[in-house]
């Protein structure tokens, strides 16, 4: 992707703000002296002041409203264009392996501290857990109307050859230009709903997919956003950033060799709620010992979703085996994606006020786009 040129007869019409919140991750990471990435602190932002295409300086001293400041940076976008965007490097950074609820939260208090003062807002972020953080901000963000990027890199943007540069360039121009009530992945020149997004390669540049839902936009020889797949709200109430979470919950994953043992040690710890990954289109062992296991659990409060762990497709009680969850009171997960299913169980739980059938009935509800049907 090229960036326009301005000659200096060509006005600047409009600034764009972006702040982009730079939390680690492989796309700012350099070798240690074992040769394994780890993060850098302080490389980053001096980095992108060498690259032409990321950052004109005289652009910044003449459209930035405030002081320039060291962590400020400019580019020129058609119809003469500027973004101006802001980078905020956290200390310490993350590998996004120790991302955890506290890191989640301070995002999004940090978006929200900020919501008025910019156009959009991009998230640098490892990859490994970023479906996880794209899903909880698209919760924890109530009645978001600007754009929210979640990006990130398989190659460090040092590397002679790395994917960096263009996933974090599409980011800003999506978070600058265009206007999206949701919270998005762009990554390998596709934005994908950031809680429909999975990580399904560990070694290819397209590392992302949305295997239940379709492509928001894509980035060619043209930028192209697809505005019927975009989230329409119905109302438009005030911005505001829920960070009262409920992390005690877990992931149980049947397979042939679990047994009733394991499932009731999971079940017996104090937990709250329980993704259940299971077979196919939702079906799980018959073993009665099983079964009464869960209906305990479920007796207790437990709030217990099942997930296919397939990675296309949907849960439905086609078979003996999957109807008897439901039956039993087990939520039906649709065609969530594990790390949504996660995450939103997090965010529903944390609802203080609401009672036990009033969370179920969350769960089981498409709030953000994350399931296709209710």
């Amino acid at each position: 992707m090229q960036l326009l040129q301005f000659s200096n007869i060509m006005p600047v019409l409009n600034t764009k703000q972006v702040l982009v919140i730079y939390t680690g991750g492989t796309i700012g990471m350099t070798r240690n002296e074992q040769g394994a990435y780890c993060p850098s602190p302080n490389k980053f932002i001096e980095w992108m002041k060498n690259i032409p295409d990321m950052h004109v300086e005289s652009l910044a001293r003449e459209y930035c409203k405030e002081k320039i400041q060291t962590n400020t940076f400019a580019i020129p976008y058609e119809n003469h264009t500027v973004i101006i965007y802001t980078i905020v490097e956290y200390n310490p950074l993350l590998d996004s392996s120790n991302m955890s609820q506290e890191n989640w939260k301070r995002i999004a208090n940090d978006i929200g501290e900020n919501y008025e003062k910019y156009d959009g807002f991009v998230v640098l972020h490892g990859t490994d857990t970023l479906p996880y953080t794209a899903s909880i901000l698209s919760f924890m963000l109530e009645n978001l109307d600007k754009t929210v990027i979640v990006t990130g890199a398989q190659i460090p943007i040092f590397e002679q050859r790395s994917d960096a540069k263009d996933n974090f360039l599409s980011s800003l121009i999506f978070a600058a230009i265009y206007q999206i009530p949701e919270v998005c992945v762009c990554f390998g020149n596709v934005l994908l709903r950031g809680n429909r997004t999975i990580k399904s390669s560990t070694d290819q540049l397209k590392a992302f997919s949305s295997p239940n839902y379709s492509l928001l936009g894509k980035v060619g020889i043209e930028v192209n956003l697809y505005m019927e797949h975009l989230l329409k709200p119905e109302t438009r109430n005030n911005f505001h950033v829920n960070s009262d979470l409920n992390a005690n919950v877990t992931v149980f994953k049947f397979h042939p060799a679990a047994t009733p043992d394991m499932l009731e040690t999971c079940l017996k710890s104090d937990i709250d709620g329980v993704i259940l990954l299971s077979y196919g289109i939702g079906n799980i062992p018959t073993n009665t010992r099983i079964i009464k296991i869960l209906e305990d659990a479920l007796n207790r409060g437990i709030i217990i979703v099942n997930v296919t762990e397939c990675v296309q497709g949907t849960v439905n009680s086609t078979y003996e085996t999957g109807k008897i969850c439901k039956d039993i009171g087990i939520l039906p997960g649709f065609d969530i994606t594990t790390e949504a299913a996660l995450t939103k169980l997090i965010y529903v739980l944390g609802f203080k006020n609401l009672s036990l059938d009033e969370k179920k009935t969350m769960m089981m509800t498409n709030l953000r786009g994350e399931i296709s049907k209710s």
